[in-house]
């Protein structure tokens, strides 16, 4: 069965329902929720997508996220990947940061950057989707700076790692 998400509009307002393949090819806005982990010494979970991956083969990322569902907002999206790609589950929905239109490779679309802060409970049950995720831990933003200057990231210096640290300081 498609994946269907909701097409919205330059004011994040839904225009339509629509397949998700058929929103990255016609380049329809859609929304993403994705999240960064911190945990309790204030490091952010970094992982590695799988050599086969579809999207960003072999390369690190800094957030956990992936299209919302249509009818889903952008706290359930965000809650719901991180259960299937970590395994964690939260008694509350993460924060959202703040959103924004991005320009993507595989299309426009808005992203709704989240912030979750693992306490130690959440931190020992994390189960990567090894589908989703080859290799994880955590780095502190000097090393996240450090590893990106040689190691491939997705989205590179535009990603919503930056973004996010300008907006929470």
């Amino acid at each position: 069965m498609a994946e269907l998400v909701d097409q919205v509009d330059e004011d994040d307002r839904v225009v339509a329902v629509v397949e998700r393949a058929e929103a990255m090819r016609a380049r329809l806005l859609h929304r993403i929720a994705v999240t960064v982990c911190r945990d309790a010494e204030d490091r952010i979970l970094v992982h590695r997508r799988p050599d086969d991956d579809s999207r960003h083969p072999g390369h690190y990322d800094t957030v956990a996220g992936g299209a919302a569902e249509a009818g889903e907002s952008y706290g359930e999206a965000a809650a719901r990947e991180l259960r299937e790609e970590l395994g964690i589950r939260l008694a509350e929905p993460p924060r959202l940061v703040f959103k924004r239109i991005y320009e993507g490779p595989y299309g426009p679309y808005w992203m709704g950057v989240h912030e979750a802060r693992l306490g130690p409970a959440e931190t020992a049950s994390i189960t990567p989707e090894p589908r989703e995720i080859a290799w994880w831990g955590w780095m502190t933003v000097d090393e996240i700076r450090d590893a990106a200057r040689t190691l491939p990231f997705v989205g590179g210096e535009g990603s919503a790692l930056w973004t996010y640290l300008e907006e929470t300081g």
